[in-house]
């Protein structure tokens, strides 16, 4: 994301908090508690397969209207006038209707992959598995296992060292056939525990190391120009990277934005996606288009969707081939684009990652709307006005209840939200189906025109012990430097617990389920401290210093913890 708006810090959340307490956690960050009218109810959460959803049959279904012009059309939710879109093929030539050659959709979060690890953005189409597997956590501490220097870069006025929002890491346990294929050594390909680090980062670089080690296990790939957000490996333990840039900039050098496909056996890019597009609604003097979402690859299909901050939704169908033996991959995309305009447009762009419910796919913009569309069709089915002139880049993650899908987002606040609507951040469940508020917690938060407040990090869903919170990071509260971190029922929206930070985060919260059964929750701050705490009530364990800020966010593997900072460097931290 530009560096306009990104950089949070927290303000106090106003809470109307019931049986107050306040507590102490490890440090001075005061903690006080509300109530859990639903603690050990884990809500319903049933399996969902594949099986696209007909569109008429969702509640309240009518089939859009159109312009004069030729657009689609519907009434944008929460707010008056309609929001219209229009579907294009990969030359730019409008397209009346589309419909893919193969139904687009997702199953079971569960289903995502079939490959051990964090594969992409929070790890499957419900952004909800950032973490993967157990850890003994019997001291409850973390330490440094190994480091490796990366680099910097000077883009946008501004500097840019080691990773930033929101900047995840992928760990990959390949299967043996992909190892042998990338020529990875022989005790790597034999060892059937070994997984790699593949991380994109600032300085334009993709880094390739064994967890275990930190030790490169190929060099790293040249990307050309910086990563901000969090890349994507193929689901079905094919050697290809999807990630975008951030950045089209180092010092006086600059080049194209281009959303990039790379080869992990040549260990190099071989297709892209640009981010200068013709029918983008984003025109601005510097032709922003740069890629910050994590894109989801639907594997029965063979396609894969990204927004752009350009504005455009990319439906990709990838061609793709993988023959291991041969040592070969092969990708030649067919593009599809859908574009979308409303009346309340400040800048158009999605920096938020997709989750998804079967073939629908939800999406948080540069305007605060929360975006549904149909994955085959491009067909926008309903658009959410979350919170007029503000901003939504935090991905929306997919919660199913009772067979039902729910989404918990959350906005942040834009320069145009301030005039319009006052510095206020929206946590929010949504109907997944109807685009209708379930329930609306709103914090007070500042702003700034380079250091936005509010939601930047993803929520988190609780699981196990917590299963009836959902977790918020809420930037810039109590004061520019201060934070929230903040627990909700995701029945009713009441606060279980918040706790004031004093150095606000936008690094998204994690759980990792402990080898005793409990929950325990993870997340850095922007003075450089990890944060091990107690989900239940908000208290830290231990924490451990990585010297400079911590804005990108963590990914773990058992008892290994992933993440870089600004102090330019990836850290393997041994969690024990």
């Amino acid at each position: 994301m530009e560096r306009f708006g990104k950089r949070p810090t927290r303000a106090l959340a106003g809470l109307i908090v019931l049986g107050v307490l306040t507590l102490t956690g490890c440090g001075t960050d005061p903690i006080t508690t509300g109530t859990r009218p639903h603690a050990g109810i884990a809500p319903g959460g049933a399996s969902f397969d594949r099986t696209p959803i007909p569109l008429d049959q969702l509640p309240g279904y009518t089939p859009p209207g159109r312009t004069a012009e030729g657009s689609a059309t519907r009434p944008l939710l929460g707010t008056d006038g309609d929001i219209s879109w229009q579907v294009f093929d990969q030359n730019s030539t409008p397209l009346t209707d589309h419909t893919a050659a193969e139904p687009v959709s997702w199953g079971d979060p569960s289903d995502y992959t079939t490959v051990p690890g964090v594969l992409a953005w929070r790890g499957n189409n419900a952004r909800t598995a950032p973490t993967y597997g157990q850890a003994d956590l019997t001291t409850k501490t973390m330490s440094i296992a190994w480091t490796h220097d990366i680099g910097a870069v000077n883009a946008e006025g501004s500097y840019f060292p080691g990773a930033g929002w929101t900047g995840q890491p992928l760990l990959v346990n390949w299967p043996q056939a992909t190892k042998a294929a990338m020529s990875l050594s022989a005790s790597q390909v034999s060892d059937p525990n070994f997984t790699e680090v593949i991380y994109p980062v600032f300085d334009g670089h993709v880094y390739r190391l064994d967890l275990a080690t930190g030790q490169e296990t190929k060099p790293p790939m040249e990307g050309q120009w910086g990563f901000k957000g969090t890349g994507s490996i193929d689901p079905r333990g094919y050697p290809l990277l999807y990630a975008g840039q951030g950045l089209n900039e180092d010092g006086d050098r600059s080049g194209p934005f281009e959303y990039r496909i790379f080869d992990l056996i040549q260990n190099k890019q071989v297709a892209h996606i640009s981010g200068t597009d013709e029918v983008s609604g984003r025109k601005n003097p510097t032709g922003w288009g740069a890629f910050d979402s994590s894109a989801l690859v639907d594997a029965h299909s063979d396609t894969l969707i990204e927004p752009g901050e350009n504005g455009v939704i990319y439906q990709a169908k990838l061609n793709s081939s993988f023959d291991a033996a041969a040592k070969t991959v092969s990708v030649d995309p067919t593009i599809t684009k859908m574009t979308y305009r409303h009346p309340y447009a400040f800048q158009y762009g999605i920096e938020s990652s997709t989750s998804a419910w079967k073939n629908l796919m939800y999406a948080g913009d540069n305007d605060g709307n929360l975006i549904c569309w149909d994955a085959t069709t491009l067909q926008i089915v309903w658009a959410r006005q979350l919170s007029l002139g503000n901003d939504s880049d935090t991905t929306p993650v997919l919660g199913v209840e009772n067979g039902h899908p729910y989404l918990y987002t959350g906005t942040s606040v834009a320069q145009s939200g301030v005039k319009r609507q006052g510095q206020l951040a929206h946590l929010v469940k949504v109907d997944g189906l109807t685009g209708d508020v379930v329930w609306d917690h709103t914090v007070p938060t500042m702003f700034d025109f380079h250091v936005k407040g509010g939601v930047l990090a993803t929520s988190l869903l609780g699981q196990g012990e917590v299963a009836d919170l959902v977790f918020y990071n809420v930037g810039r509260t109590t004061s520019p430097s201060e934070g929230t971190l903040i627990a909700l029922d995701r029945v009713t929206g009441q606060v279980a617990w918040s706790r004031s930070l004093s150095k606000y985060s936008w690094s998204s919260p994690v759980l990792v389920s402990g080898t005793d059964g409990h929950q325990y929750g993870v997340f850095g701050d922007s003075d450089g401290v990890l944060h091990l705490f107690n989900p239940v009530d908000g208290r830290d364990y231990s924490t451990l210093s990585l010297g400079k800020n911590i804005e990108a966010s963590v990914a773990v593997y058992n008892d290994m913890l992933v993440v870089a900072s600004y102090n330019q460097k990836i850290y393997g931290i041994k969690l024990s």
